[in-house]
């Protein structure tokens, strides 16, 4: 039996809404944007979860495709980013700007990107929290709670297409 394609255009219009701030979001090269990158995940991650350093600086950056928020003066209050395998993570936004609509034009974004690059799946591992975010984009949640950075997470899992459409 075949299984229908994610309608996209349904996922990522979700939580378009109510926000009435503006801000741009847009991919950003690593090289181009690490020290913005940076210094959202340190004061999100590191100063706000007490995440160490050793464990959020992993490497891998280079490699991945970033997205970044910008409110409309341009100052970066969010970013995320992509694994070159669909693995969506480092998903940080500014205190000020929690619950404006960022995060969710965020996951938009990398949701986006995954498709265009015909990956057939995204994934991420939510902070426990954070599991009811997720699900309004089509994320559902696999396997049992773990920690990770001293936090509870969980794996979500995300269909973009079937994989008999590649």
């Amino acid at each position: 039996m075949r299984t229908a394609r994610l309608d996209l255009e349904r996922v990522l219009g979700i939580a378009a809404m109510s926000s009435t701030m503006e801000f741009k979001v847009r991919e950003i090269d690593w090289e181009e944007g690490s020290d913005e990158l940076v210094a959202i995940r340190r004061q999100v991650f590191v100063i706000e979860q007490n995440v160490p350093e050793d464990l959020e600086w992993d490497g891998i950056d280079p490699q991945c495709r970033h997205v970044i928020a910008r409110e409309f003066t341009g100052r970066p209050i969010g970013t995320g980013r992509l694994l070159p395998d669909g693995h969506i993570g480092r998903m940080a936004v500014l205190s000020p700007f929690r619950g404006r609509g960022v995060g969710a034009a965020m996951l938009r974004e990398l949701i986006a990107m995954a498709d265009q690059a015909g990956l057939a799946e995204a994934l991420l591992h939510a902070q426990t929290h954070a599991i009811p975010f997720y699900a309004k984009f089509g994320f559902e949640p696999e396997g049992e709670e773990f920690m990770e950075a001293g936090m509870l997470h969980r794996t979500m899992r995300l269909r973009l297409r079937n994989l008999t459409d590649k």
